[in-house]
């Protein structure tokens, strides 16, 4: 029978499980809070909604390319992401026991006041907008080559099957089927995993550990980027941000930093697949040409976690994007109001669909935009003037266009390879944001 009947197969039957067992949300708190019969996540349900939401199907897919490009080394790399979980966890935990913060849009309201938390919004906003299309349009190049009617129909498909089970419950929808993905997506890697060391053709995991070369040319750019972008990166992410308010303190910590180790884990794993794509000499979409090599059922497999981790991130934006307006904008606390904004992102967000946007690597792009952040966060206890959070914010998305159009001077660029432009613009730019932000309070003394 034809692929393609069992991966639409796949995309309507998985959807529909998820609808029928997400829970109805009766009331705001269920809605927008998650909580439910006066019960808010605990640190396991937490913990795996914060990565399976973090495990998008842009980023799996980016994991298998960089494992192919650059061994294992690339994986690890790329996880260096994750230690976003590990210092929103440690600031978020610090600003809720110390400071009484109640959110993020609480603490920039009360620091720097309503202008800071317009700008702020914008940019949560765009970041939503983006999570939307970049994760559909990998999913509907499982279905067909871009510009296809079947590459459409499946993103529209996907999108409105996965809209229909979040508009039930909002947040306990998405928390909850977020538990269910992440299982899926542990069993889906773990026969994927074990298809690569046991095949015909199979690799042993001494041959993935000494895959790649550790030098900044192959990968330790693009580590050590991830690892300065952490620092400001996760608090513009509301999807990661918002289920930092939703348990006690001390839940939310352990979930923070246990997800941390395992979503790096989660992604280095993944990363094997384009080690074993380098080893057999393939090329192109690293996932795509190793389910190809091992045929229908393994293709299926990565097909279909590519479509739980699509979903978990799309039902996570959603839910996300109705909380900013409804709750930390304060625009229409009601049920009514959080479902329609839900519907207007994931119209919006699949405009650039039809356009033919390129999937970005809206990682490291939106990572530099956002530097700016850094002090703001990082030293979140200090007073500053108000100014001072403008001229970060703005700092970090002038050296964002720099990265973007490489006008970055070459002579502040001291090592080689793919990312080292990445890397020491997002050195300069946060250096030059840190002193931007201090420099009023200095003058004020």
């Amino acid at each position: 029978m034809d692929v393609k009947f069992w991966q639409w197969g796949l995309v309507i039957a998985s959807s529909l499980m998820l609808f029928f067992l997400s829970p109805l949300a009766k009331n705001t708190h269920q809605f927008f809070k998650a909580v439910q019969e006066k019960k808010t996540p605990n640190t396991f349900t937490l913990m795996g909604s914060l990565v399976i939401s973090w495990i998008f199907a842009k980023s799996i897919t980016n994991a298998a390319n960089l494992g192919l490009d650059y061994g294992i080394v690339g994986g690890i790399a790329y996880a260096g992401y994750y230690v976003s979980f590990a210092v929103a966890g440690i600031v978020i935990y610090r600003m809720r026991l110390h400071g009484k913060y109640a959110s993020i849009h609480h603490f920039l309201t009360s620091k720097f006041g309503k202008s800071a938390v317009a700008v702020f919004s914008i940019l949560i906003a765009i970041r939503l907008f983006n999570e939307v299309w970049s994760n559909t349009m990998v999913i509907g190049t499982y279905f067909g080559d871009m510009g296809t009617g079947a590459y459409y129909w499946s993103i529209l498909v996907f999108t409105g099957l996965t809209l229909a089970y979040v508009l039930k419950g909002g947040m306990s929808s998405s928390i909850f089927t977020d538990v269910v993905q992440m299982v899926l997506f542990t069993i889906l890697l773990v026969v994927i995993l074990w298809a690569i060391f046991t095949s015909e053709n199979a690799i042993t995991p001494i041959e993935v550990v000494s895959s790649g070369v550790w030098s900044f040319d192959t990968g330790l750019n693009l580590l050590f980027a991830a690892i300065l972008q952490s620092l400001s990166y996760p608090f513009h992410d509301p999807v990661l941000t918002d289920r930092g308010f939703l348990s006690s303190p001390k839940t939310t910590l352990k979930s923070f930093l246990w997800a941390c180790v395992l979503g790096g884990i989660c992604i280095a794993l993944f990363s094997i697949i384009g080690v074993y794509a380098q080893a057999m000499g393939m090329q192109g979409q690293a996932a795509v040409e190793v389910g190809k090599a091992f045929g229908v059922a393994i293709l299926l497999v990565i097909n279909f976690i590519m479509i739980t981790s699509a979903a978990s991130t799309l039902d996570s934006t959603f839910s996300s994007f109705s909380k900013l307006l409804a709750i930390d904008l304060n625009l229409g606390n009601s049920l009514k109001f959080g479902r329609w904004s839900m519907v207007m992102i994931a119209i919006l967000g699949t405009v650039p669909v039809f356009l033919d946007a390129e999937i970005l690597s809206a990682t490291t792009i939106s990572g530099t935009m956002v530097i700016g952040l850094t002090p703001i966060f990082i030293f979140w206890k200090g007073k500053a003037p108000k100014i001072s959070f403008h001229l970060s914010v703005f700092c970090g998305i002038l050296f964002g266009f720099l990265l973007i159009f490489n006008w970055f001077p070459k002579e502040l660029i001291f090592t080689t390879g793919k990312y080292a432009n990445l890397l020491w613009i997002n050195l300069w730019g946060i250096v030059s944001c840190i002193l931007l932000y201090f420099i009023p309070k200095w003058i004020k003394g």
